[in-house]
């Protein structure tokens, strides 16, 4: 059986807030540790039918692309609950939420500039 591994790695400040997060994994096809500004995991707990969550970024992780970033996690997330279920009626839901904030944001950063 192979096994396959993912490994984060947070430097915090003295106030424990996340300065760095890095990650690796061996099936990643970009060899070395990457560094990114936010993570966001969510593991199912069947135990307890609920979802534990772990949301992470950095003091470099701008507004608009902590929006953007979380767009496109529920776009994802409409991707997958389609292939995982079959329900096209709650995807297309997800989708079209994420298409209508996706606009609102680009109106957000247009009136920024």
């Amino acid at each position: 059986m192979k096994n396959s591994e993912i490994h984060f790695t947070v430097e915090l400040d003295n106030q424990n807030v996340p300065d760095k997060i890095h990650w690796s994994a061996t099936d990643n096809p970009n060899e070395g540790i990457n560094d990114t500004r936010a993570i966001a995991i969510a593991v199912w707990d069947h135990y307890h039918r609920g979802t534990l969550k772990i949301d992470l970024w950095t003091k470099e992780m701008e507004v608009f692309e902590m929006k953007r970033f979380y767009i496109e996690i529920m776009s994802g997330i409409a991707d997958t609950l389609l292939t995982a279920t079959n329900d096209r009626t709650m995807a297309d839901s997800i989708e079209g939420l994420c298409e209508t904030l996706s606009k609102k944001l680009d109106e957000e950063m247009k009136a920024a500039k």
